[in-house]
C-alpha cells in the first residue's frame, strides 16, 4: 500500500472526514494510507410499535443491557408469538453478535502477545454477554423458543412485527421494508447498548479505497482528484441525496456517514430536504453513538466468527450450557487460529 499523507495537503475534504475513521486507514505512526468512503457502527434497532404497546417510550430505547432485558421481557409478555430480543448464532453471525455486545463492555476478541495474537475473549466479560442471553432465552423466556438464526431471519422478524430488539445496522431499516414489507414508521434505532454506564466500544466497518504501493505519485493525485470528486466530495452531498430519493433509494439513514464539520452540516441539510425516512426514529442512534469508540473486527474474524457460533448456539438451545467452559473451549481454537495471523 501506497503512503498517501504527502499529498493530502492539495485535497481540503479529506480535512473534514471524522478522525475515527482516517485512523482506520492510517499506521500506528499517523501516516495515511487510503481514504474511507462508507462507514456503519452497530446500533439497537427496535420496534416502536411494540415498545408503545409494552409501555415503554418509544423515544428512550434502552442504553444498558440490563435495560435491554428488561424491555424484552415487557415485550414479551404482549404473548401472541411476540419475542423480546433477538439473536444470532449460525452462518458465523453469533461470533459477529458476541464480538459486538463484548465490545460494548470493553472486552477484547483478540491481542497481541509479544509478535502473536491471543484470545482474549474468555474472560468475564466474555461471560457477562453469554450469561445475560443464557437469562434473557431461559429464565426469562423472552428470546423464543426458535432459534439457531443466521442474518436475514431477524430481518424478517422485524418486518412481521414480532421482534422488539435485536444488534443491527441502520441499513436494515430499508431492506427491512423493502424485502421483508415491513412498516418504515415502526423502526427506531438507539445507540449500542453498554455496561452500566457508557458503552466502550461499537463494532464499526464501512468500505474505503487504498492505493498500490507501486503507483507513481502522478497516479496517486490523480486517483485522489477522482476519489475528492466521486465519493469524498462534500459538494455532491445535496445531489447525491436528490438523486437517491428521486429513485425511491433511502434518504435520511443516520449511515453511511464520514463526515465532520461544514460537511456534516450539508450532510444534515440535505437529509432534511430530501429524506423519505422518519429521521426522528433515528436520534437516539445519532446522539448516543457519538460519543462511542469504534472497534474494528479482529484479525482472521471469520473464523473467529464460526469459533463463536458454538459458544452462541450452546447457550441459547441449551439451558444446562456453563459460558465459561464454552469460551475456554472456543479460546484453544480461536488461539490455534491466530497462530497464523499477522
Amino acid at each position: 500500500m501506497a503512503e498517501i499523507t504527502p499529498y493530502l495537503a492539495d485535497f481540503p475534504a479529506v480535512g473534514q472526514i471524522k478522525p475515527d475513521l482516517m485512523k482506520v486507514f492510517s499506521g500506528p505512526d499517523g501516516k495515511v494510507y487510503g481514504l474511507p468512503w462508507t462507514n456503519y457502527s452497530m446500533g439497537l434497532l427496535y420496534n416502536r410499535k411494540l415498545f408503545a404497546k409494552a409501555g415503554l417510550d418509544p423515544d428512550n430505547p434502552p442504553t444498558t443491557w440490563d435495560g435491554v432485558r428488561g424491555a424484552a421481557r415487557k415485550i414479551a409478555a404482549l404473548g401472541g408469538g411476540t419475542v423480546g430480543y433477538g439473536d444470532y448464532s449460525k452462518s458465523n453471525t453469533g461470533g459477529w453478535h458476541f464480538t459486538a455486545e463484548l465490545y460494548s463492555l470493553g472486552g477484547q476478541i483478540a491481542v497481541k502477545d509479544g509478535d502473536a495474537w491471543k484470545a482474549a475473549f474468555n474472560d468475564d466479560k466474555g461471560r457477562q454477554v453469554l450469561q445475560q442471553l443464557k437469562d434473557m432465552r431461559w429464565a426469562d423466556n423472552s428470546m423464543g423458543s426458535r432459534q439457531l438464526l443466521e442474518w436475514s431471519d431477524l430481518l424478517q422478524m422485524m418486518g412481521s412485527g414480532k421482534l422488539g430488539m435485536y444488534v443491527a445496522t441502520s441499513d436494515n431499516i430499508p431492506t427491512i421494508v423493502n424485502q421483508y414489507k415491513g412498516d418504515p414508521t415502526a423502526y427506531g434505532l438507539g445507540p449500542m447498548p453498554g455496561g452500566a454506564g457508557v458503552p466502550q466500544g461499537t463494532l464499526a466497518g464501512g468500505d474505503g479505497f487504498m492505493f498500490n504501493a507501486k503507483a507513481s505519485p502522478e497516479k496517486i493525485r490523480a486517483g485522489l482528484r477522482w476519489l475528492t470528486f466521486k465519493f469524498t466530495n462534500p459538494d455532491r452531498i445535496a445531489t447525491d441525496d436528490q438523486w437517491s430519493a428521486a429513485n425511491k433509494r433511502p434518504v435520511g439513514l443516520p449511515e453511511p456517514n464520514i463526515w465532520t464539520g461544514d460537511a456534516a452540516t450539508k450532510l444534515t441539510e440535505a437529509h432534511s430536504q430530501y429524506t423519505n425516512l422518519p429521521r426522528q426514529n433515528y436520534q437516539p442512534f445519532v446522539n448516543g453513538n457519538a460519543s462511542i469508540p469504534l472497534r474494528l473486527e479482529p484479525p482472521v474474524a471469520q473464523q473467529l466468527y464460526a469459533v463463536l457460533d458454538v459458544a452462541m448456539q450452546k447457550v441459547l438451545t441449551d439451558r444446562n450450557a456453563d459460558p465459561g467452559q464454552l469460551l475456554d473451549a472456543a479460546a484453544k481454537q480461536a488461539d490455534s487460529i491466530l497462530a497464523t495471523a499477522t
